[in-house]
């Protein structure tokens, strides 16, 4: 079936004004612990108030108000009060802001053979080999025994020296070059070498493990940090430097974190930018999904669920029974990326089902793997819905499945909203080198979903 191209019909300056707001959010925040800082300076920009301090207050909330909740920092739910009942339902955009990454294992700095080393485990799924010889930054935090928590941003701030992992030269690579690609880098393998200078003698004592002590001293004077300080630290390896203009014609977006925050980064501005809408409004920023949706950031947790209760309370209609009912009135895009067709490698695509760039947002029916296992199958009457809700707004979008049916597969948090009762569906942008270190998406299809997703909430 021909599709529409987004690029026939588009504001071109509307979406490189954007395109450019959300490339400079993505270079400056890369883990989840930013974007949630970075929106909710946004929230409060924009005259939004915590849940905690609207229940202290006792606030009579009314259609058009904002408020959000976070869980440790790490996800985050925002609401707009529409003008129907809350227990008429909502209107849900749930995307999630983890990325594949590295990350500093608890006990991570050594030295070894005058090289002081980190070591770290692999977070989400990557193709190990492509995190090796690309410039590396440290984002995260490290929490002291006395209760303060300082922040780390080391390699992405002007002047700042970057890290990195070596690999081995091409002379003497005979054979790793044999090996399978998932074997060609360990995960053991993925140390970040850090330093190479020896702390200064102050003695006649020679130091020992000298560049391991020096990298402690460089910590200790700019951070205040002590190596014990790791054990209560989340630090996480990404890639440095900004997203960027891609292509000759400047019509893509290069970057790290595409997934998932292609799709948070325009379900968030959609419901700052839709005011009164009809229904309740919900944007559910979650962590953890790229290793099962779990713990208490995940979408597993009772995060979402608690907070609809306590909005519920605030607006005096909560009871058990209120809030499932409101639960399985709901109507949710479940806003993540889909996997855009490479004419580098069409062998694993099927093109009459397949998503292309410049074709808009892309619909998902059903993700998981081979026979739809772990996947949320959404039903016909949904689609048919949002088809007519977003063709009568002229929306362009397109359809696909995560490649051919033998050859992988993936999946989203849409089958744990669907697990409440929900009507629910994968919406979101086509990404080429998805999991990379640097992924690729179209302008076109960014800015097409933030104005589907605003269609949605209104």
């Amino acid at each position: 079936m021909e599709r529409s191209k987004v690029w026939n019909n588009i504001d071109e300056q509307a979406m490189q004004s954007f395109c450019e707001d959300y490339r400079r959010f993505l270079s400056e925040h890369k883990t989840e612990r930013e974007n949630v800082a970075g929106m909710t300076e946004l929230l409060k920009a924009a005259g939004a108030r915590s849940l905690e301090e609207a229940a202290a207050d006792g606030a009579d909330l009314k259609a058009g108000d904002l408020l959000y909740a976070d869980m440790m920092k790490k996800s985050l739910l925002v609401f707009r009060i529409g003008r129907r009942p809350v227990t008429d339902g909502c209107r849900l955009l749930g995307a999630h802001i983890d990325s594949p990454r590295l990350d500093l294992k608890q006990n991570p700095l050594y030295e070894d053979t005058d090289l002081a080393m980190l070591d770290t485990h692999y977070y989400g799924g990557i193709k190990k080999y492509q995190w090796v010889t690309v410039p590396l930054a440290l984002h995260g935090v490290v929490a002291r025994k006395d209760g303060t928590v300082v922040n780390i941003n080391i390699g992405d701030k002007e002047g700042d020296p970057v890290l990195g992992v070596s690999d081995l030269l091409i002379h003497l690579s005979g054979k790793q070059m044999g090996k399978k690609a998932g074997e060609v880098i360990e995960g053991e393998n993925l140390n970040i070498l850090t330093g190479s200078k020896p702390l200064a003698q102050t003695g006649e004592k020679e130091e020992k493990e000298a560049v391991k002590a020096n990298i402690l001293a460089i910590l200790k004077e700019q951070y205040g940090i002590e190596e014990e300080d790791f054990l209560s630290a989340e630090i996480e390896v990404v890639p440095a430097g900004k997203a960027r203009d891609y292509g000759l014609d400047r019509s893509m977006v290069m970057g790290y974190g595409h997934d998932d925050r292609v799709c948070a980064y325009p379900s968030f501005r959609a419901i700052m930018d839709v005011k009164e809408p009809e229904y309740t409004s919900i944007c559910l920023l979650t962590d953890k999904e790229e290793i099962g949706s779990v713990g208490a950031t995940g979408t597993h947790s009772r995060f979402f669920e608690n907070t609809v209760a306590e909005v519920m309370n605030l607006l005096g209609c909560y009871s058990e029974l209120a809030l499932r009912r409101v639960l399985t009135r709901t109507r949710v895009l479940s806003s993540d990326v889909s996997a855009a067709f490479d004419p580098n490698y069409p062998e694993v695509m099927e093109k009459k089902n397949a998503a292309f760039f410049g074709q808009g947002p892309v619909f998902n029916k059903y993700t998981g793997s081979r026979g739809k296992s772990g996947s949320n199958d959404a039903n016909a009457e949904y689609i048919a819905f949002l088809r007519n809700l977003l063709d009568k707004e002229g929306i362009v979008w397109q359809t696909a499945e995560l490649g051919k049916v033998d050859e992988g597969g993936g999946g989203t948090i849409a089958y744990i909203l669907a697990n409440l009762g929900m009507e629910v569906i994968d919406f979101g942008v086509a990404v080429l080198n998805m999991h990379s270190p640097w992924e690729i998406a179209c302008k076109a299809d960014i800015y097409e979903a933030y104005r589907a997703y605003k269609v949605f909430l209104q």
